[in-house]
């Protein structure tokens, strides 16, 4: 029996204050981005428990660890500590053609409304861009997500179809379609975020 892949796990967009903005440009200078390996999954792993409320089996984090899906699949860290990743998965087409499936966005409670969800989106576009056989990028949201649907749509994405029980252990259990095809914006050297050492 297969989980439920459930995208993004985000806070409730608020109009930032003065305080917050501050906040948030005080802690750009903890948050570096890395890749997923062998040597790191397990920590992947135990962040997915954390914000999830699904268990991903084996397959999914050894699929991960292994190329090509690496491009698309990113991890972000503050202060040296895994607090976010967005997970991608490439479903191969006719010819060199494939699509991109976003498997899960998600980011630590204590750490969400820092930008890491966002640059953490903004890495897969910009992986995106660089890739002219990408077709589209697609994910699943849970049709009373309104916050992760209006997310998405900030960066492009155009709702689809509503999927009648997507999910089997969550309520609501329908997902609504969310995609977006080329051209994918693509980061300036400025906009770049800050590697893992």
């Amino acid at each position: 029996l297969r989980a439920p892949l459930l995208p993004l796990a985000v806070a409730h967009p608020m109009p930032e204050d003065d305080e917050e903005a501050a906040a948030r440009e005080r802690a750009q200078r903890y948050i570096k981005f890395g890749t997923v390996t062998e040597k790191n999954v397990e920590q992947l792993r135990k962040l997915n428990l954390a914000v999830f409320p699904v268990r991903y089996n084996d397959k999914f984090y050894s699929d991960l660890a292994s190329a090509p899906s690496q491009a698309y699949t990113h991890l972000a860290y503050f202060n040296d500590i895994l607090v976010g990743a967005i997970c991608c998965r490439i479903e191969p087409q006719e010819g060199a053609a494939f699509k991109l499936y976003i498997m899960t966005i998600g980011v630590l409670a204590p750490y969400r409304r820092l930008g890491i969800g966002t640059q953490l989106l903004k890495q897969v576009l910009h992986a995106c861009a660089l890739e002219p056989n990408l077709q589209e990028l697609y994910l699943h949201v849970q049709t009373s997500n309104s916050d992760a649907i209006d997310f998405y749509t900030r960066f492009g994405f155009s709702q689809g179809e509503v999927i009648k029980d997507y999910y089997k252990r969550i309520e609501p259990p329908d997902a609504v379609l969310l995609h977006r095809v080329a051209p994918f914006p693509v980061l300036s050297k400025e906009e770049q975020p800050a590697r893992y050492a």
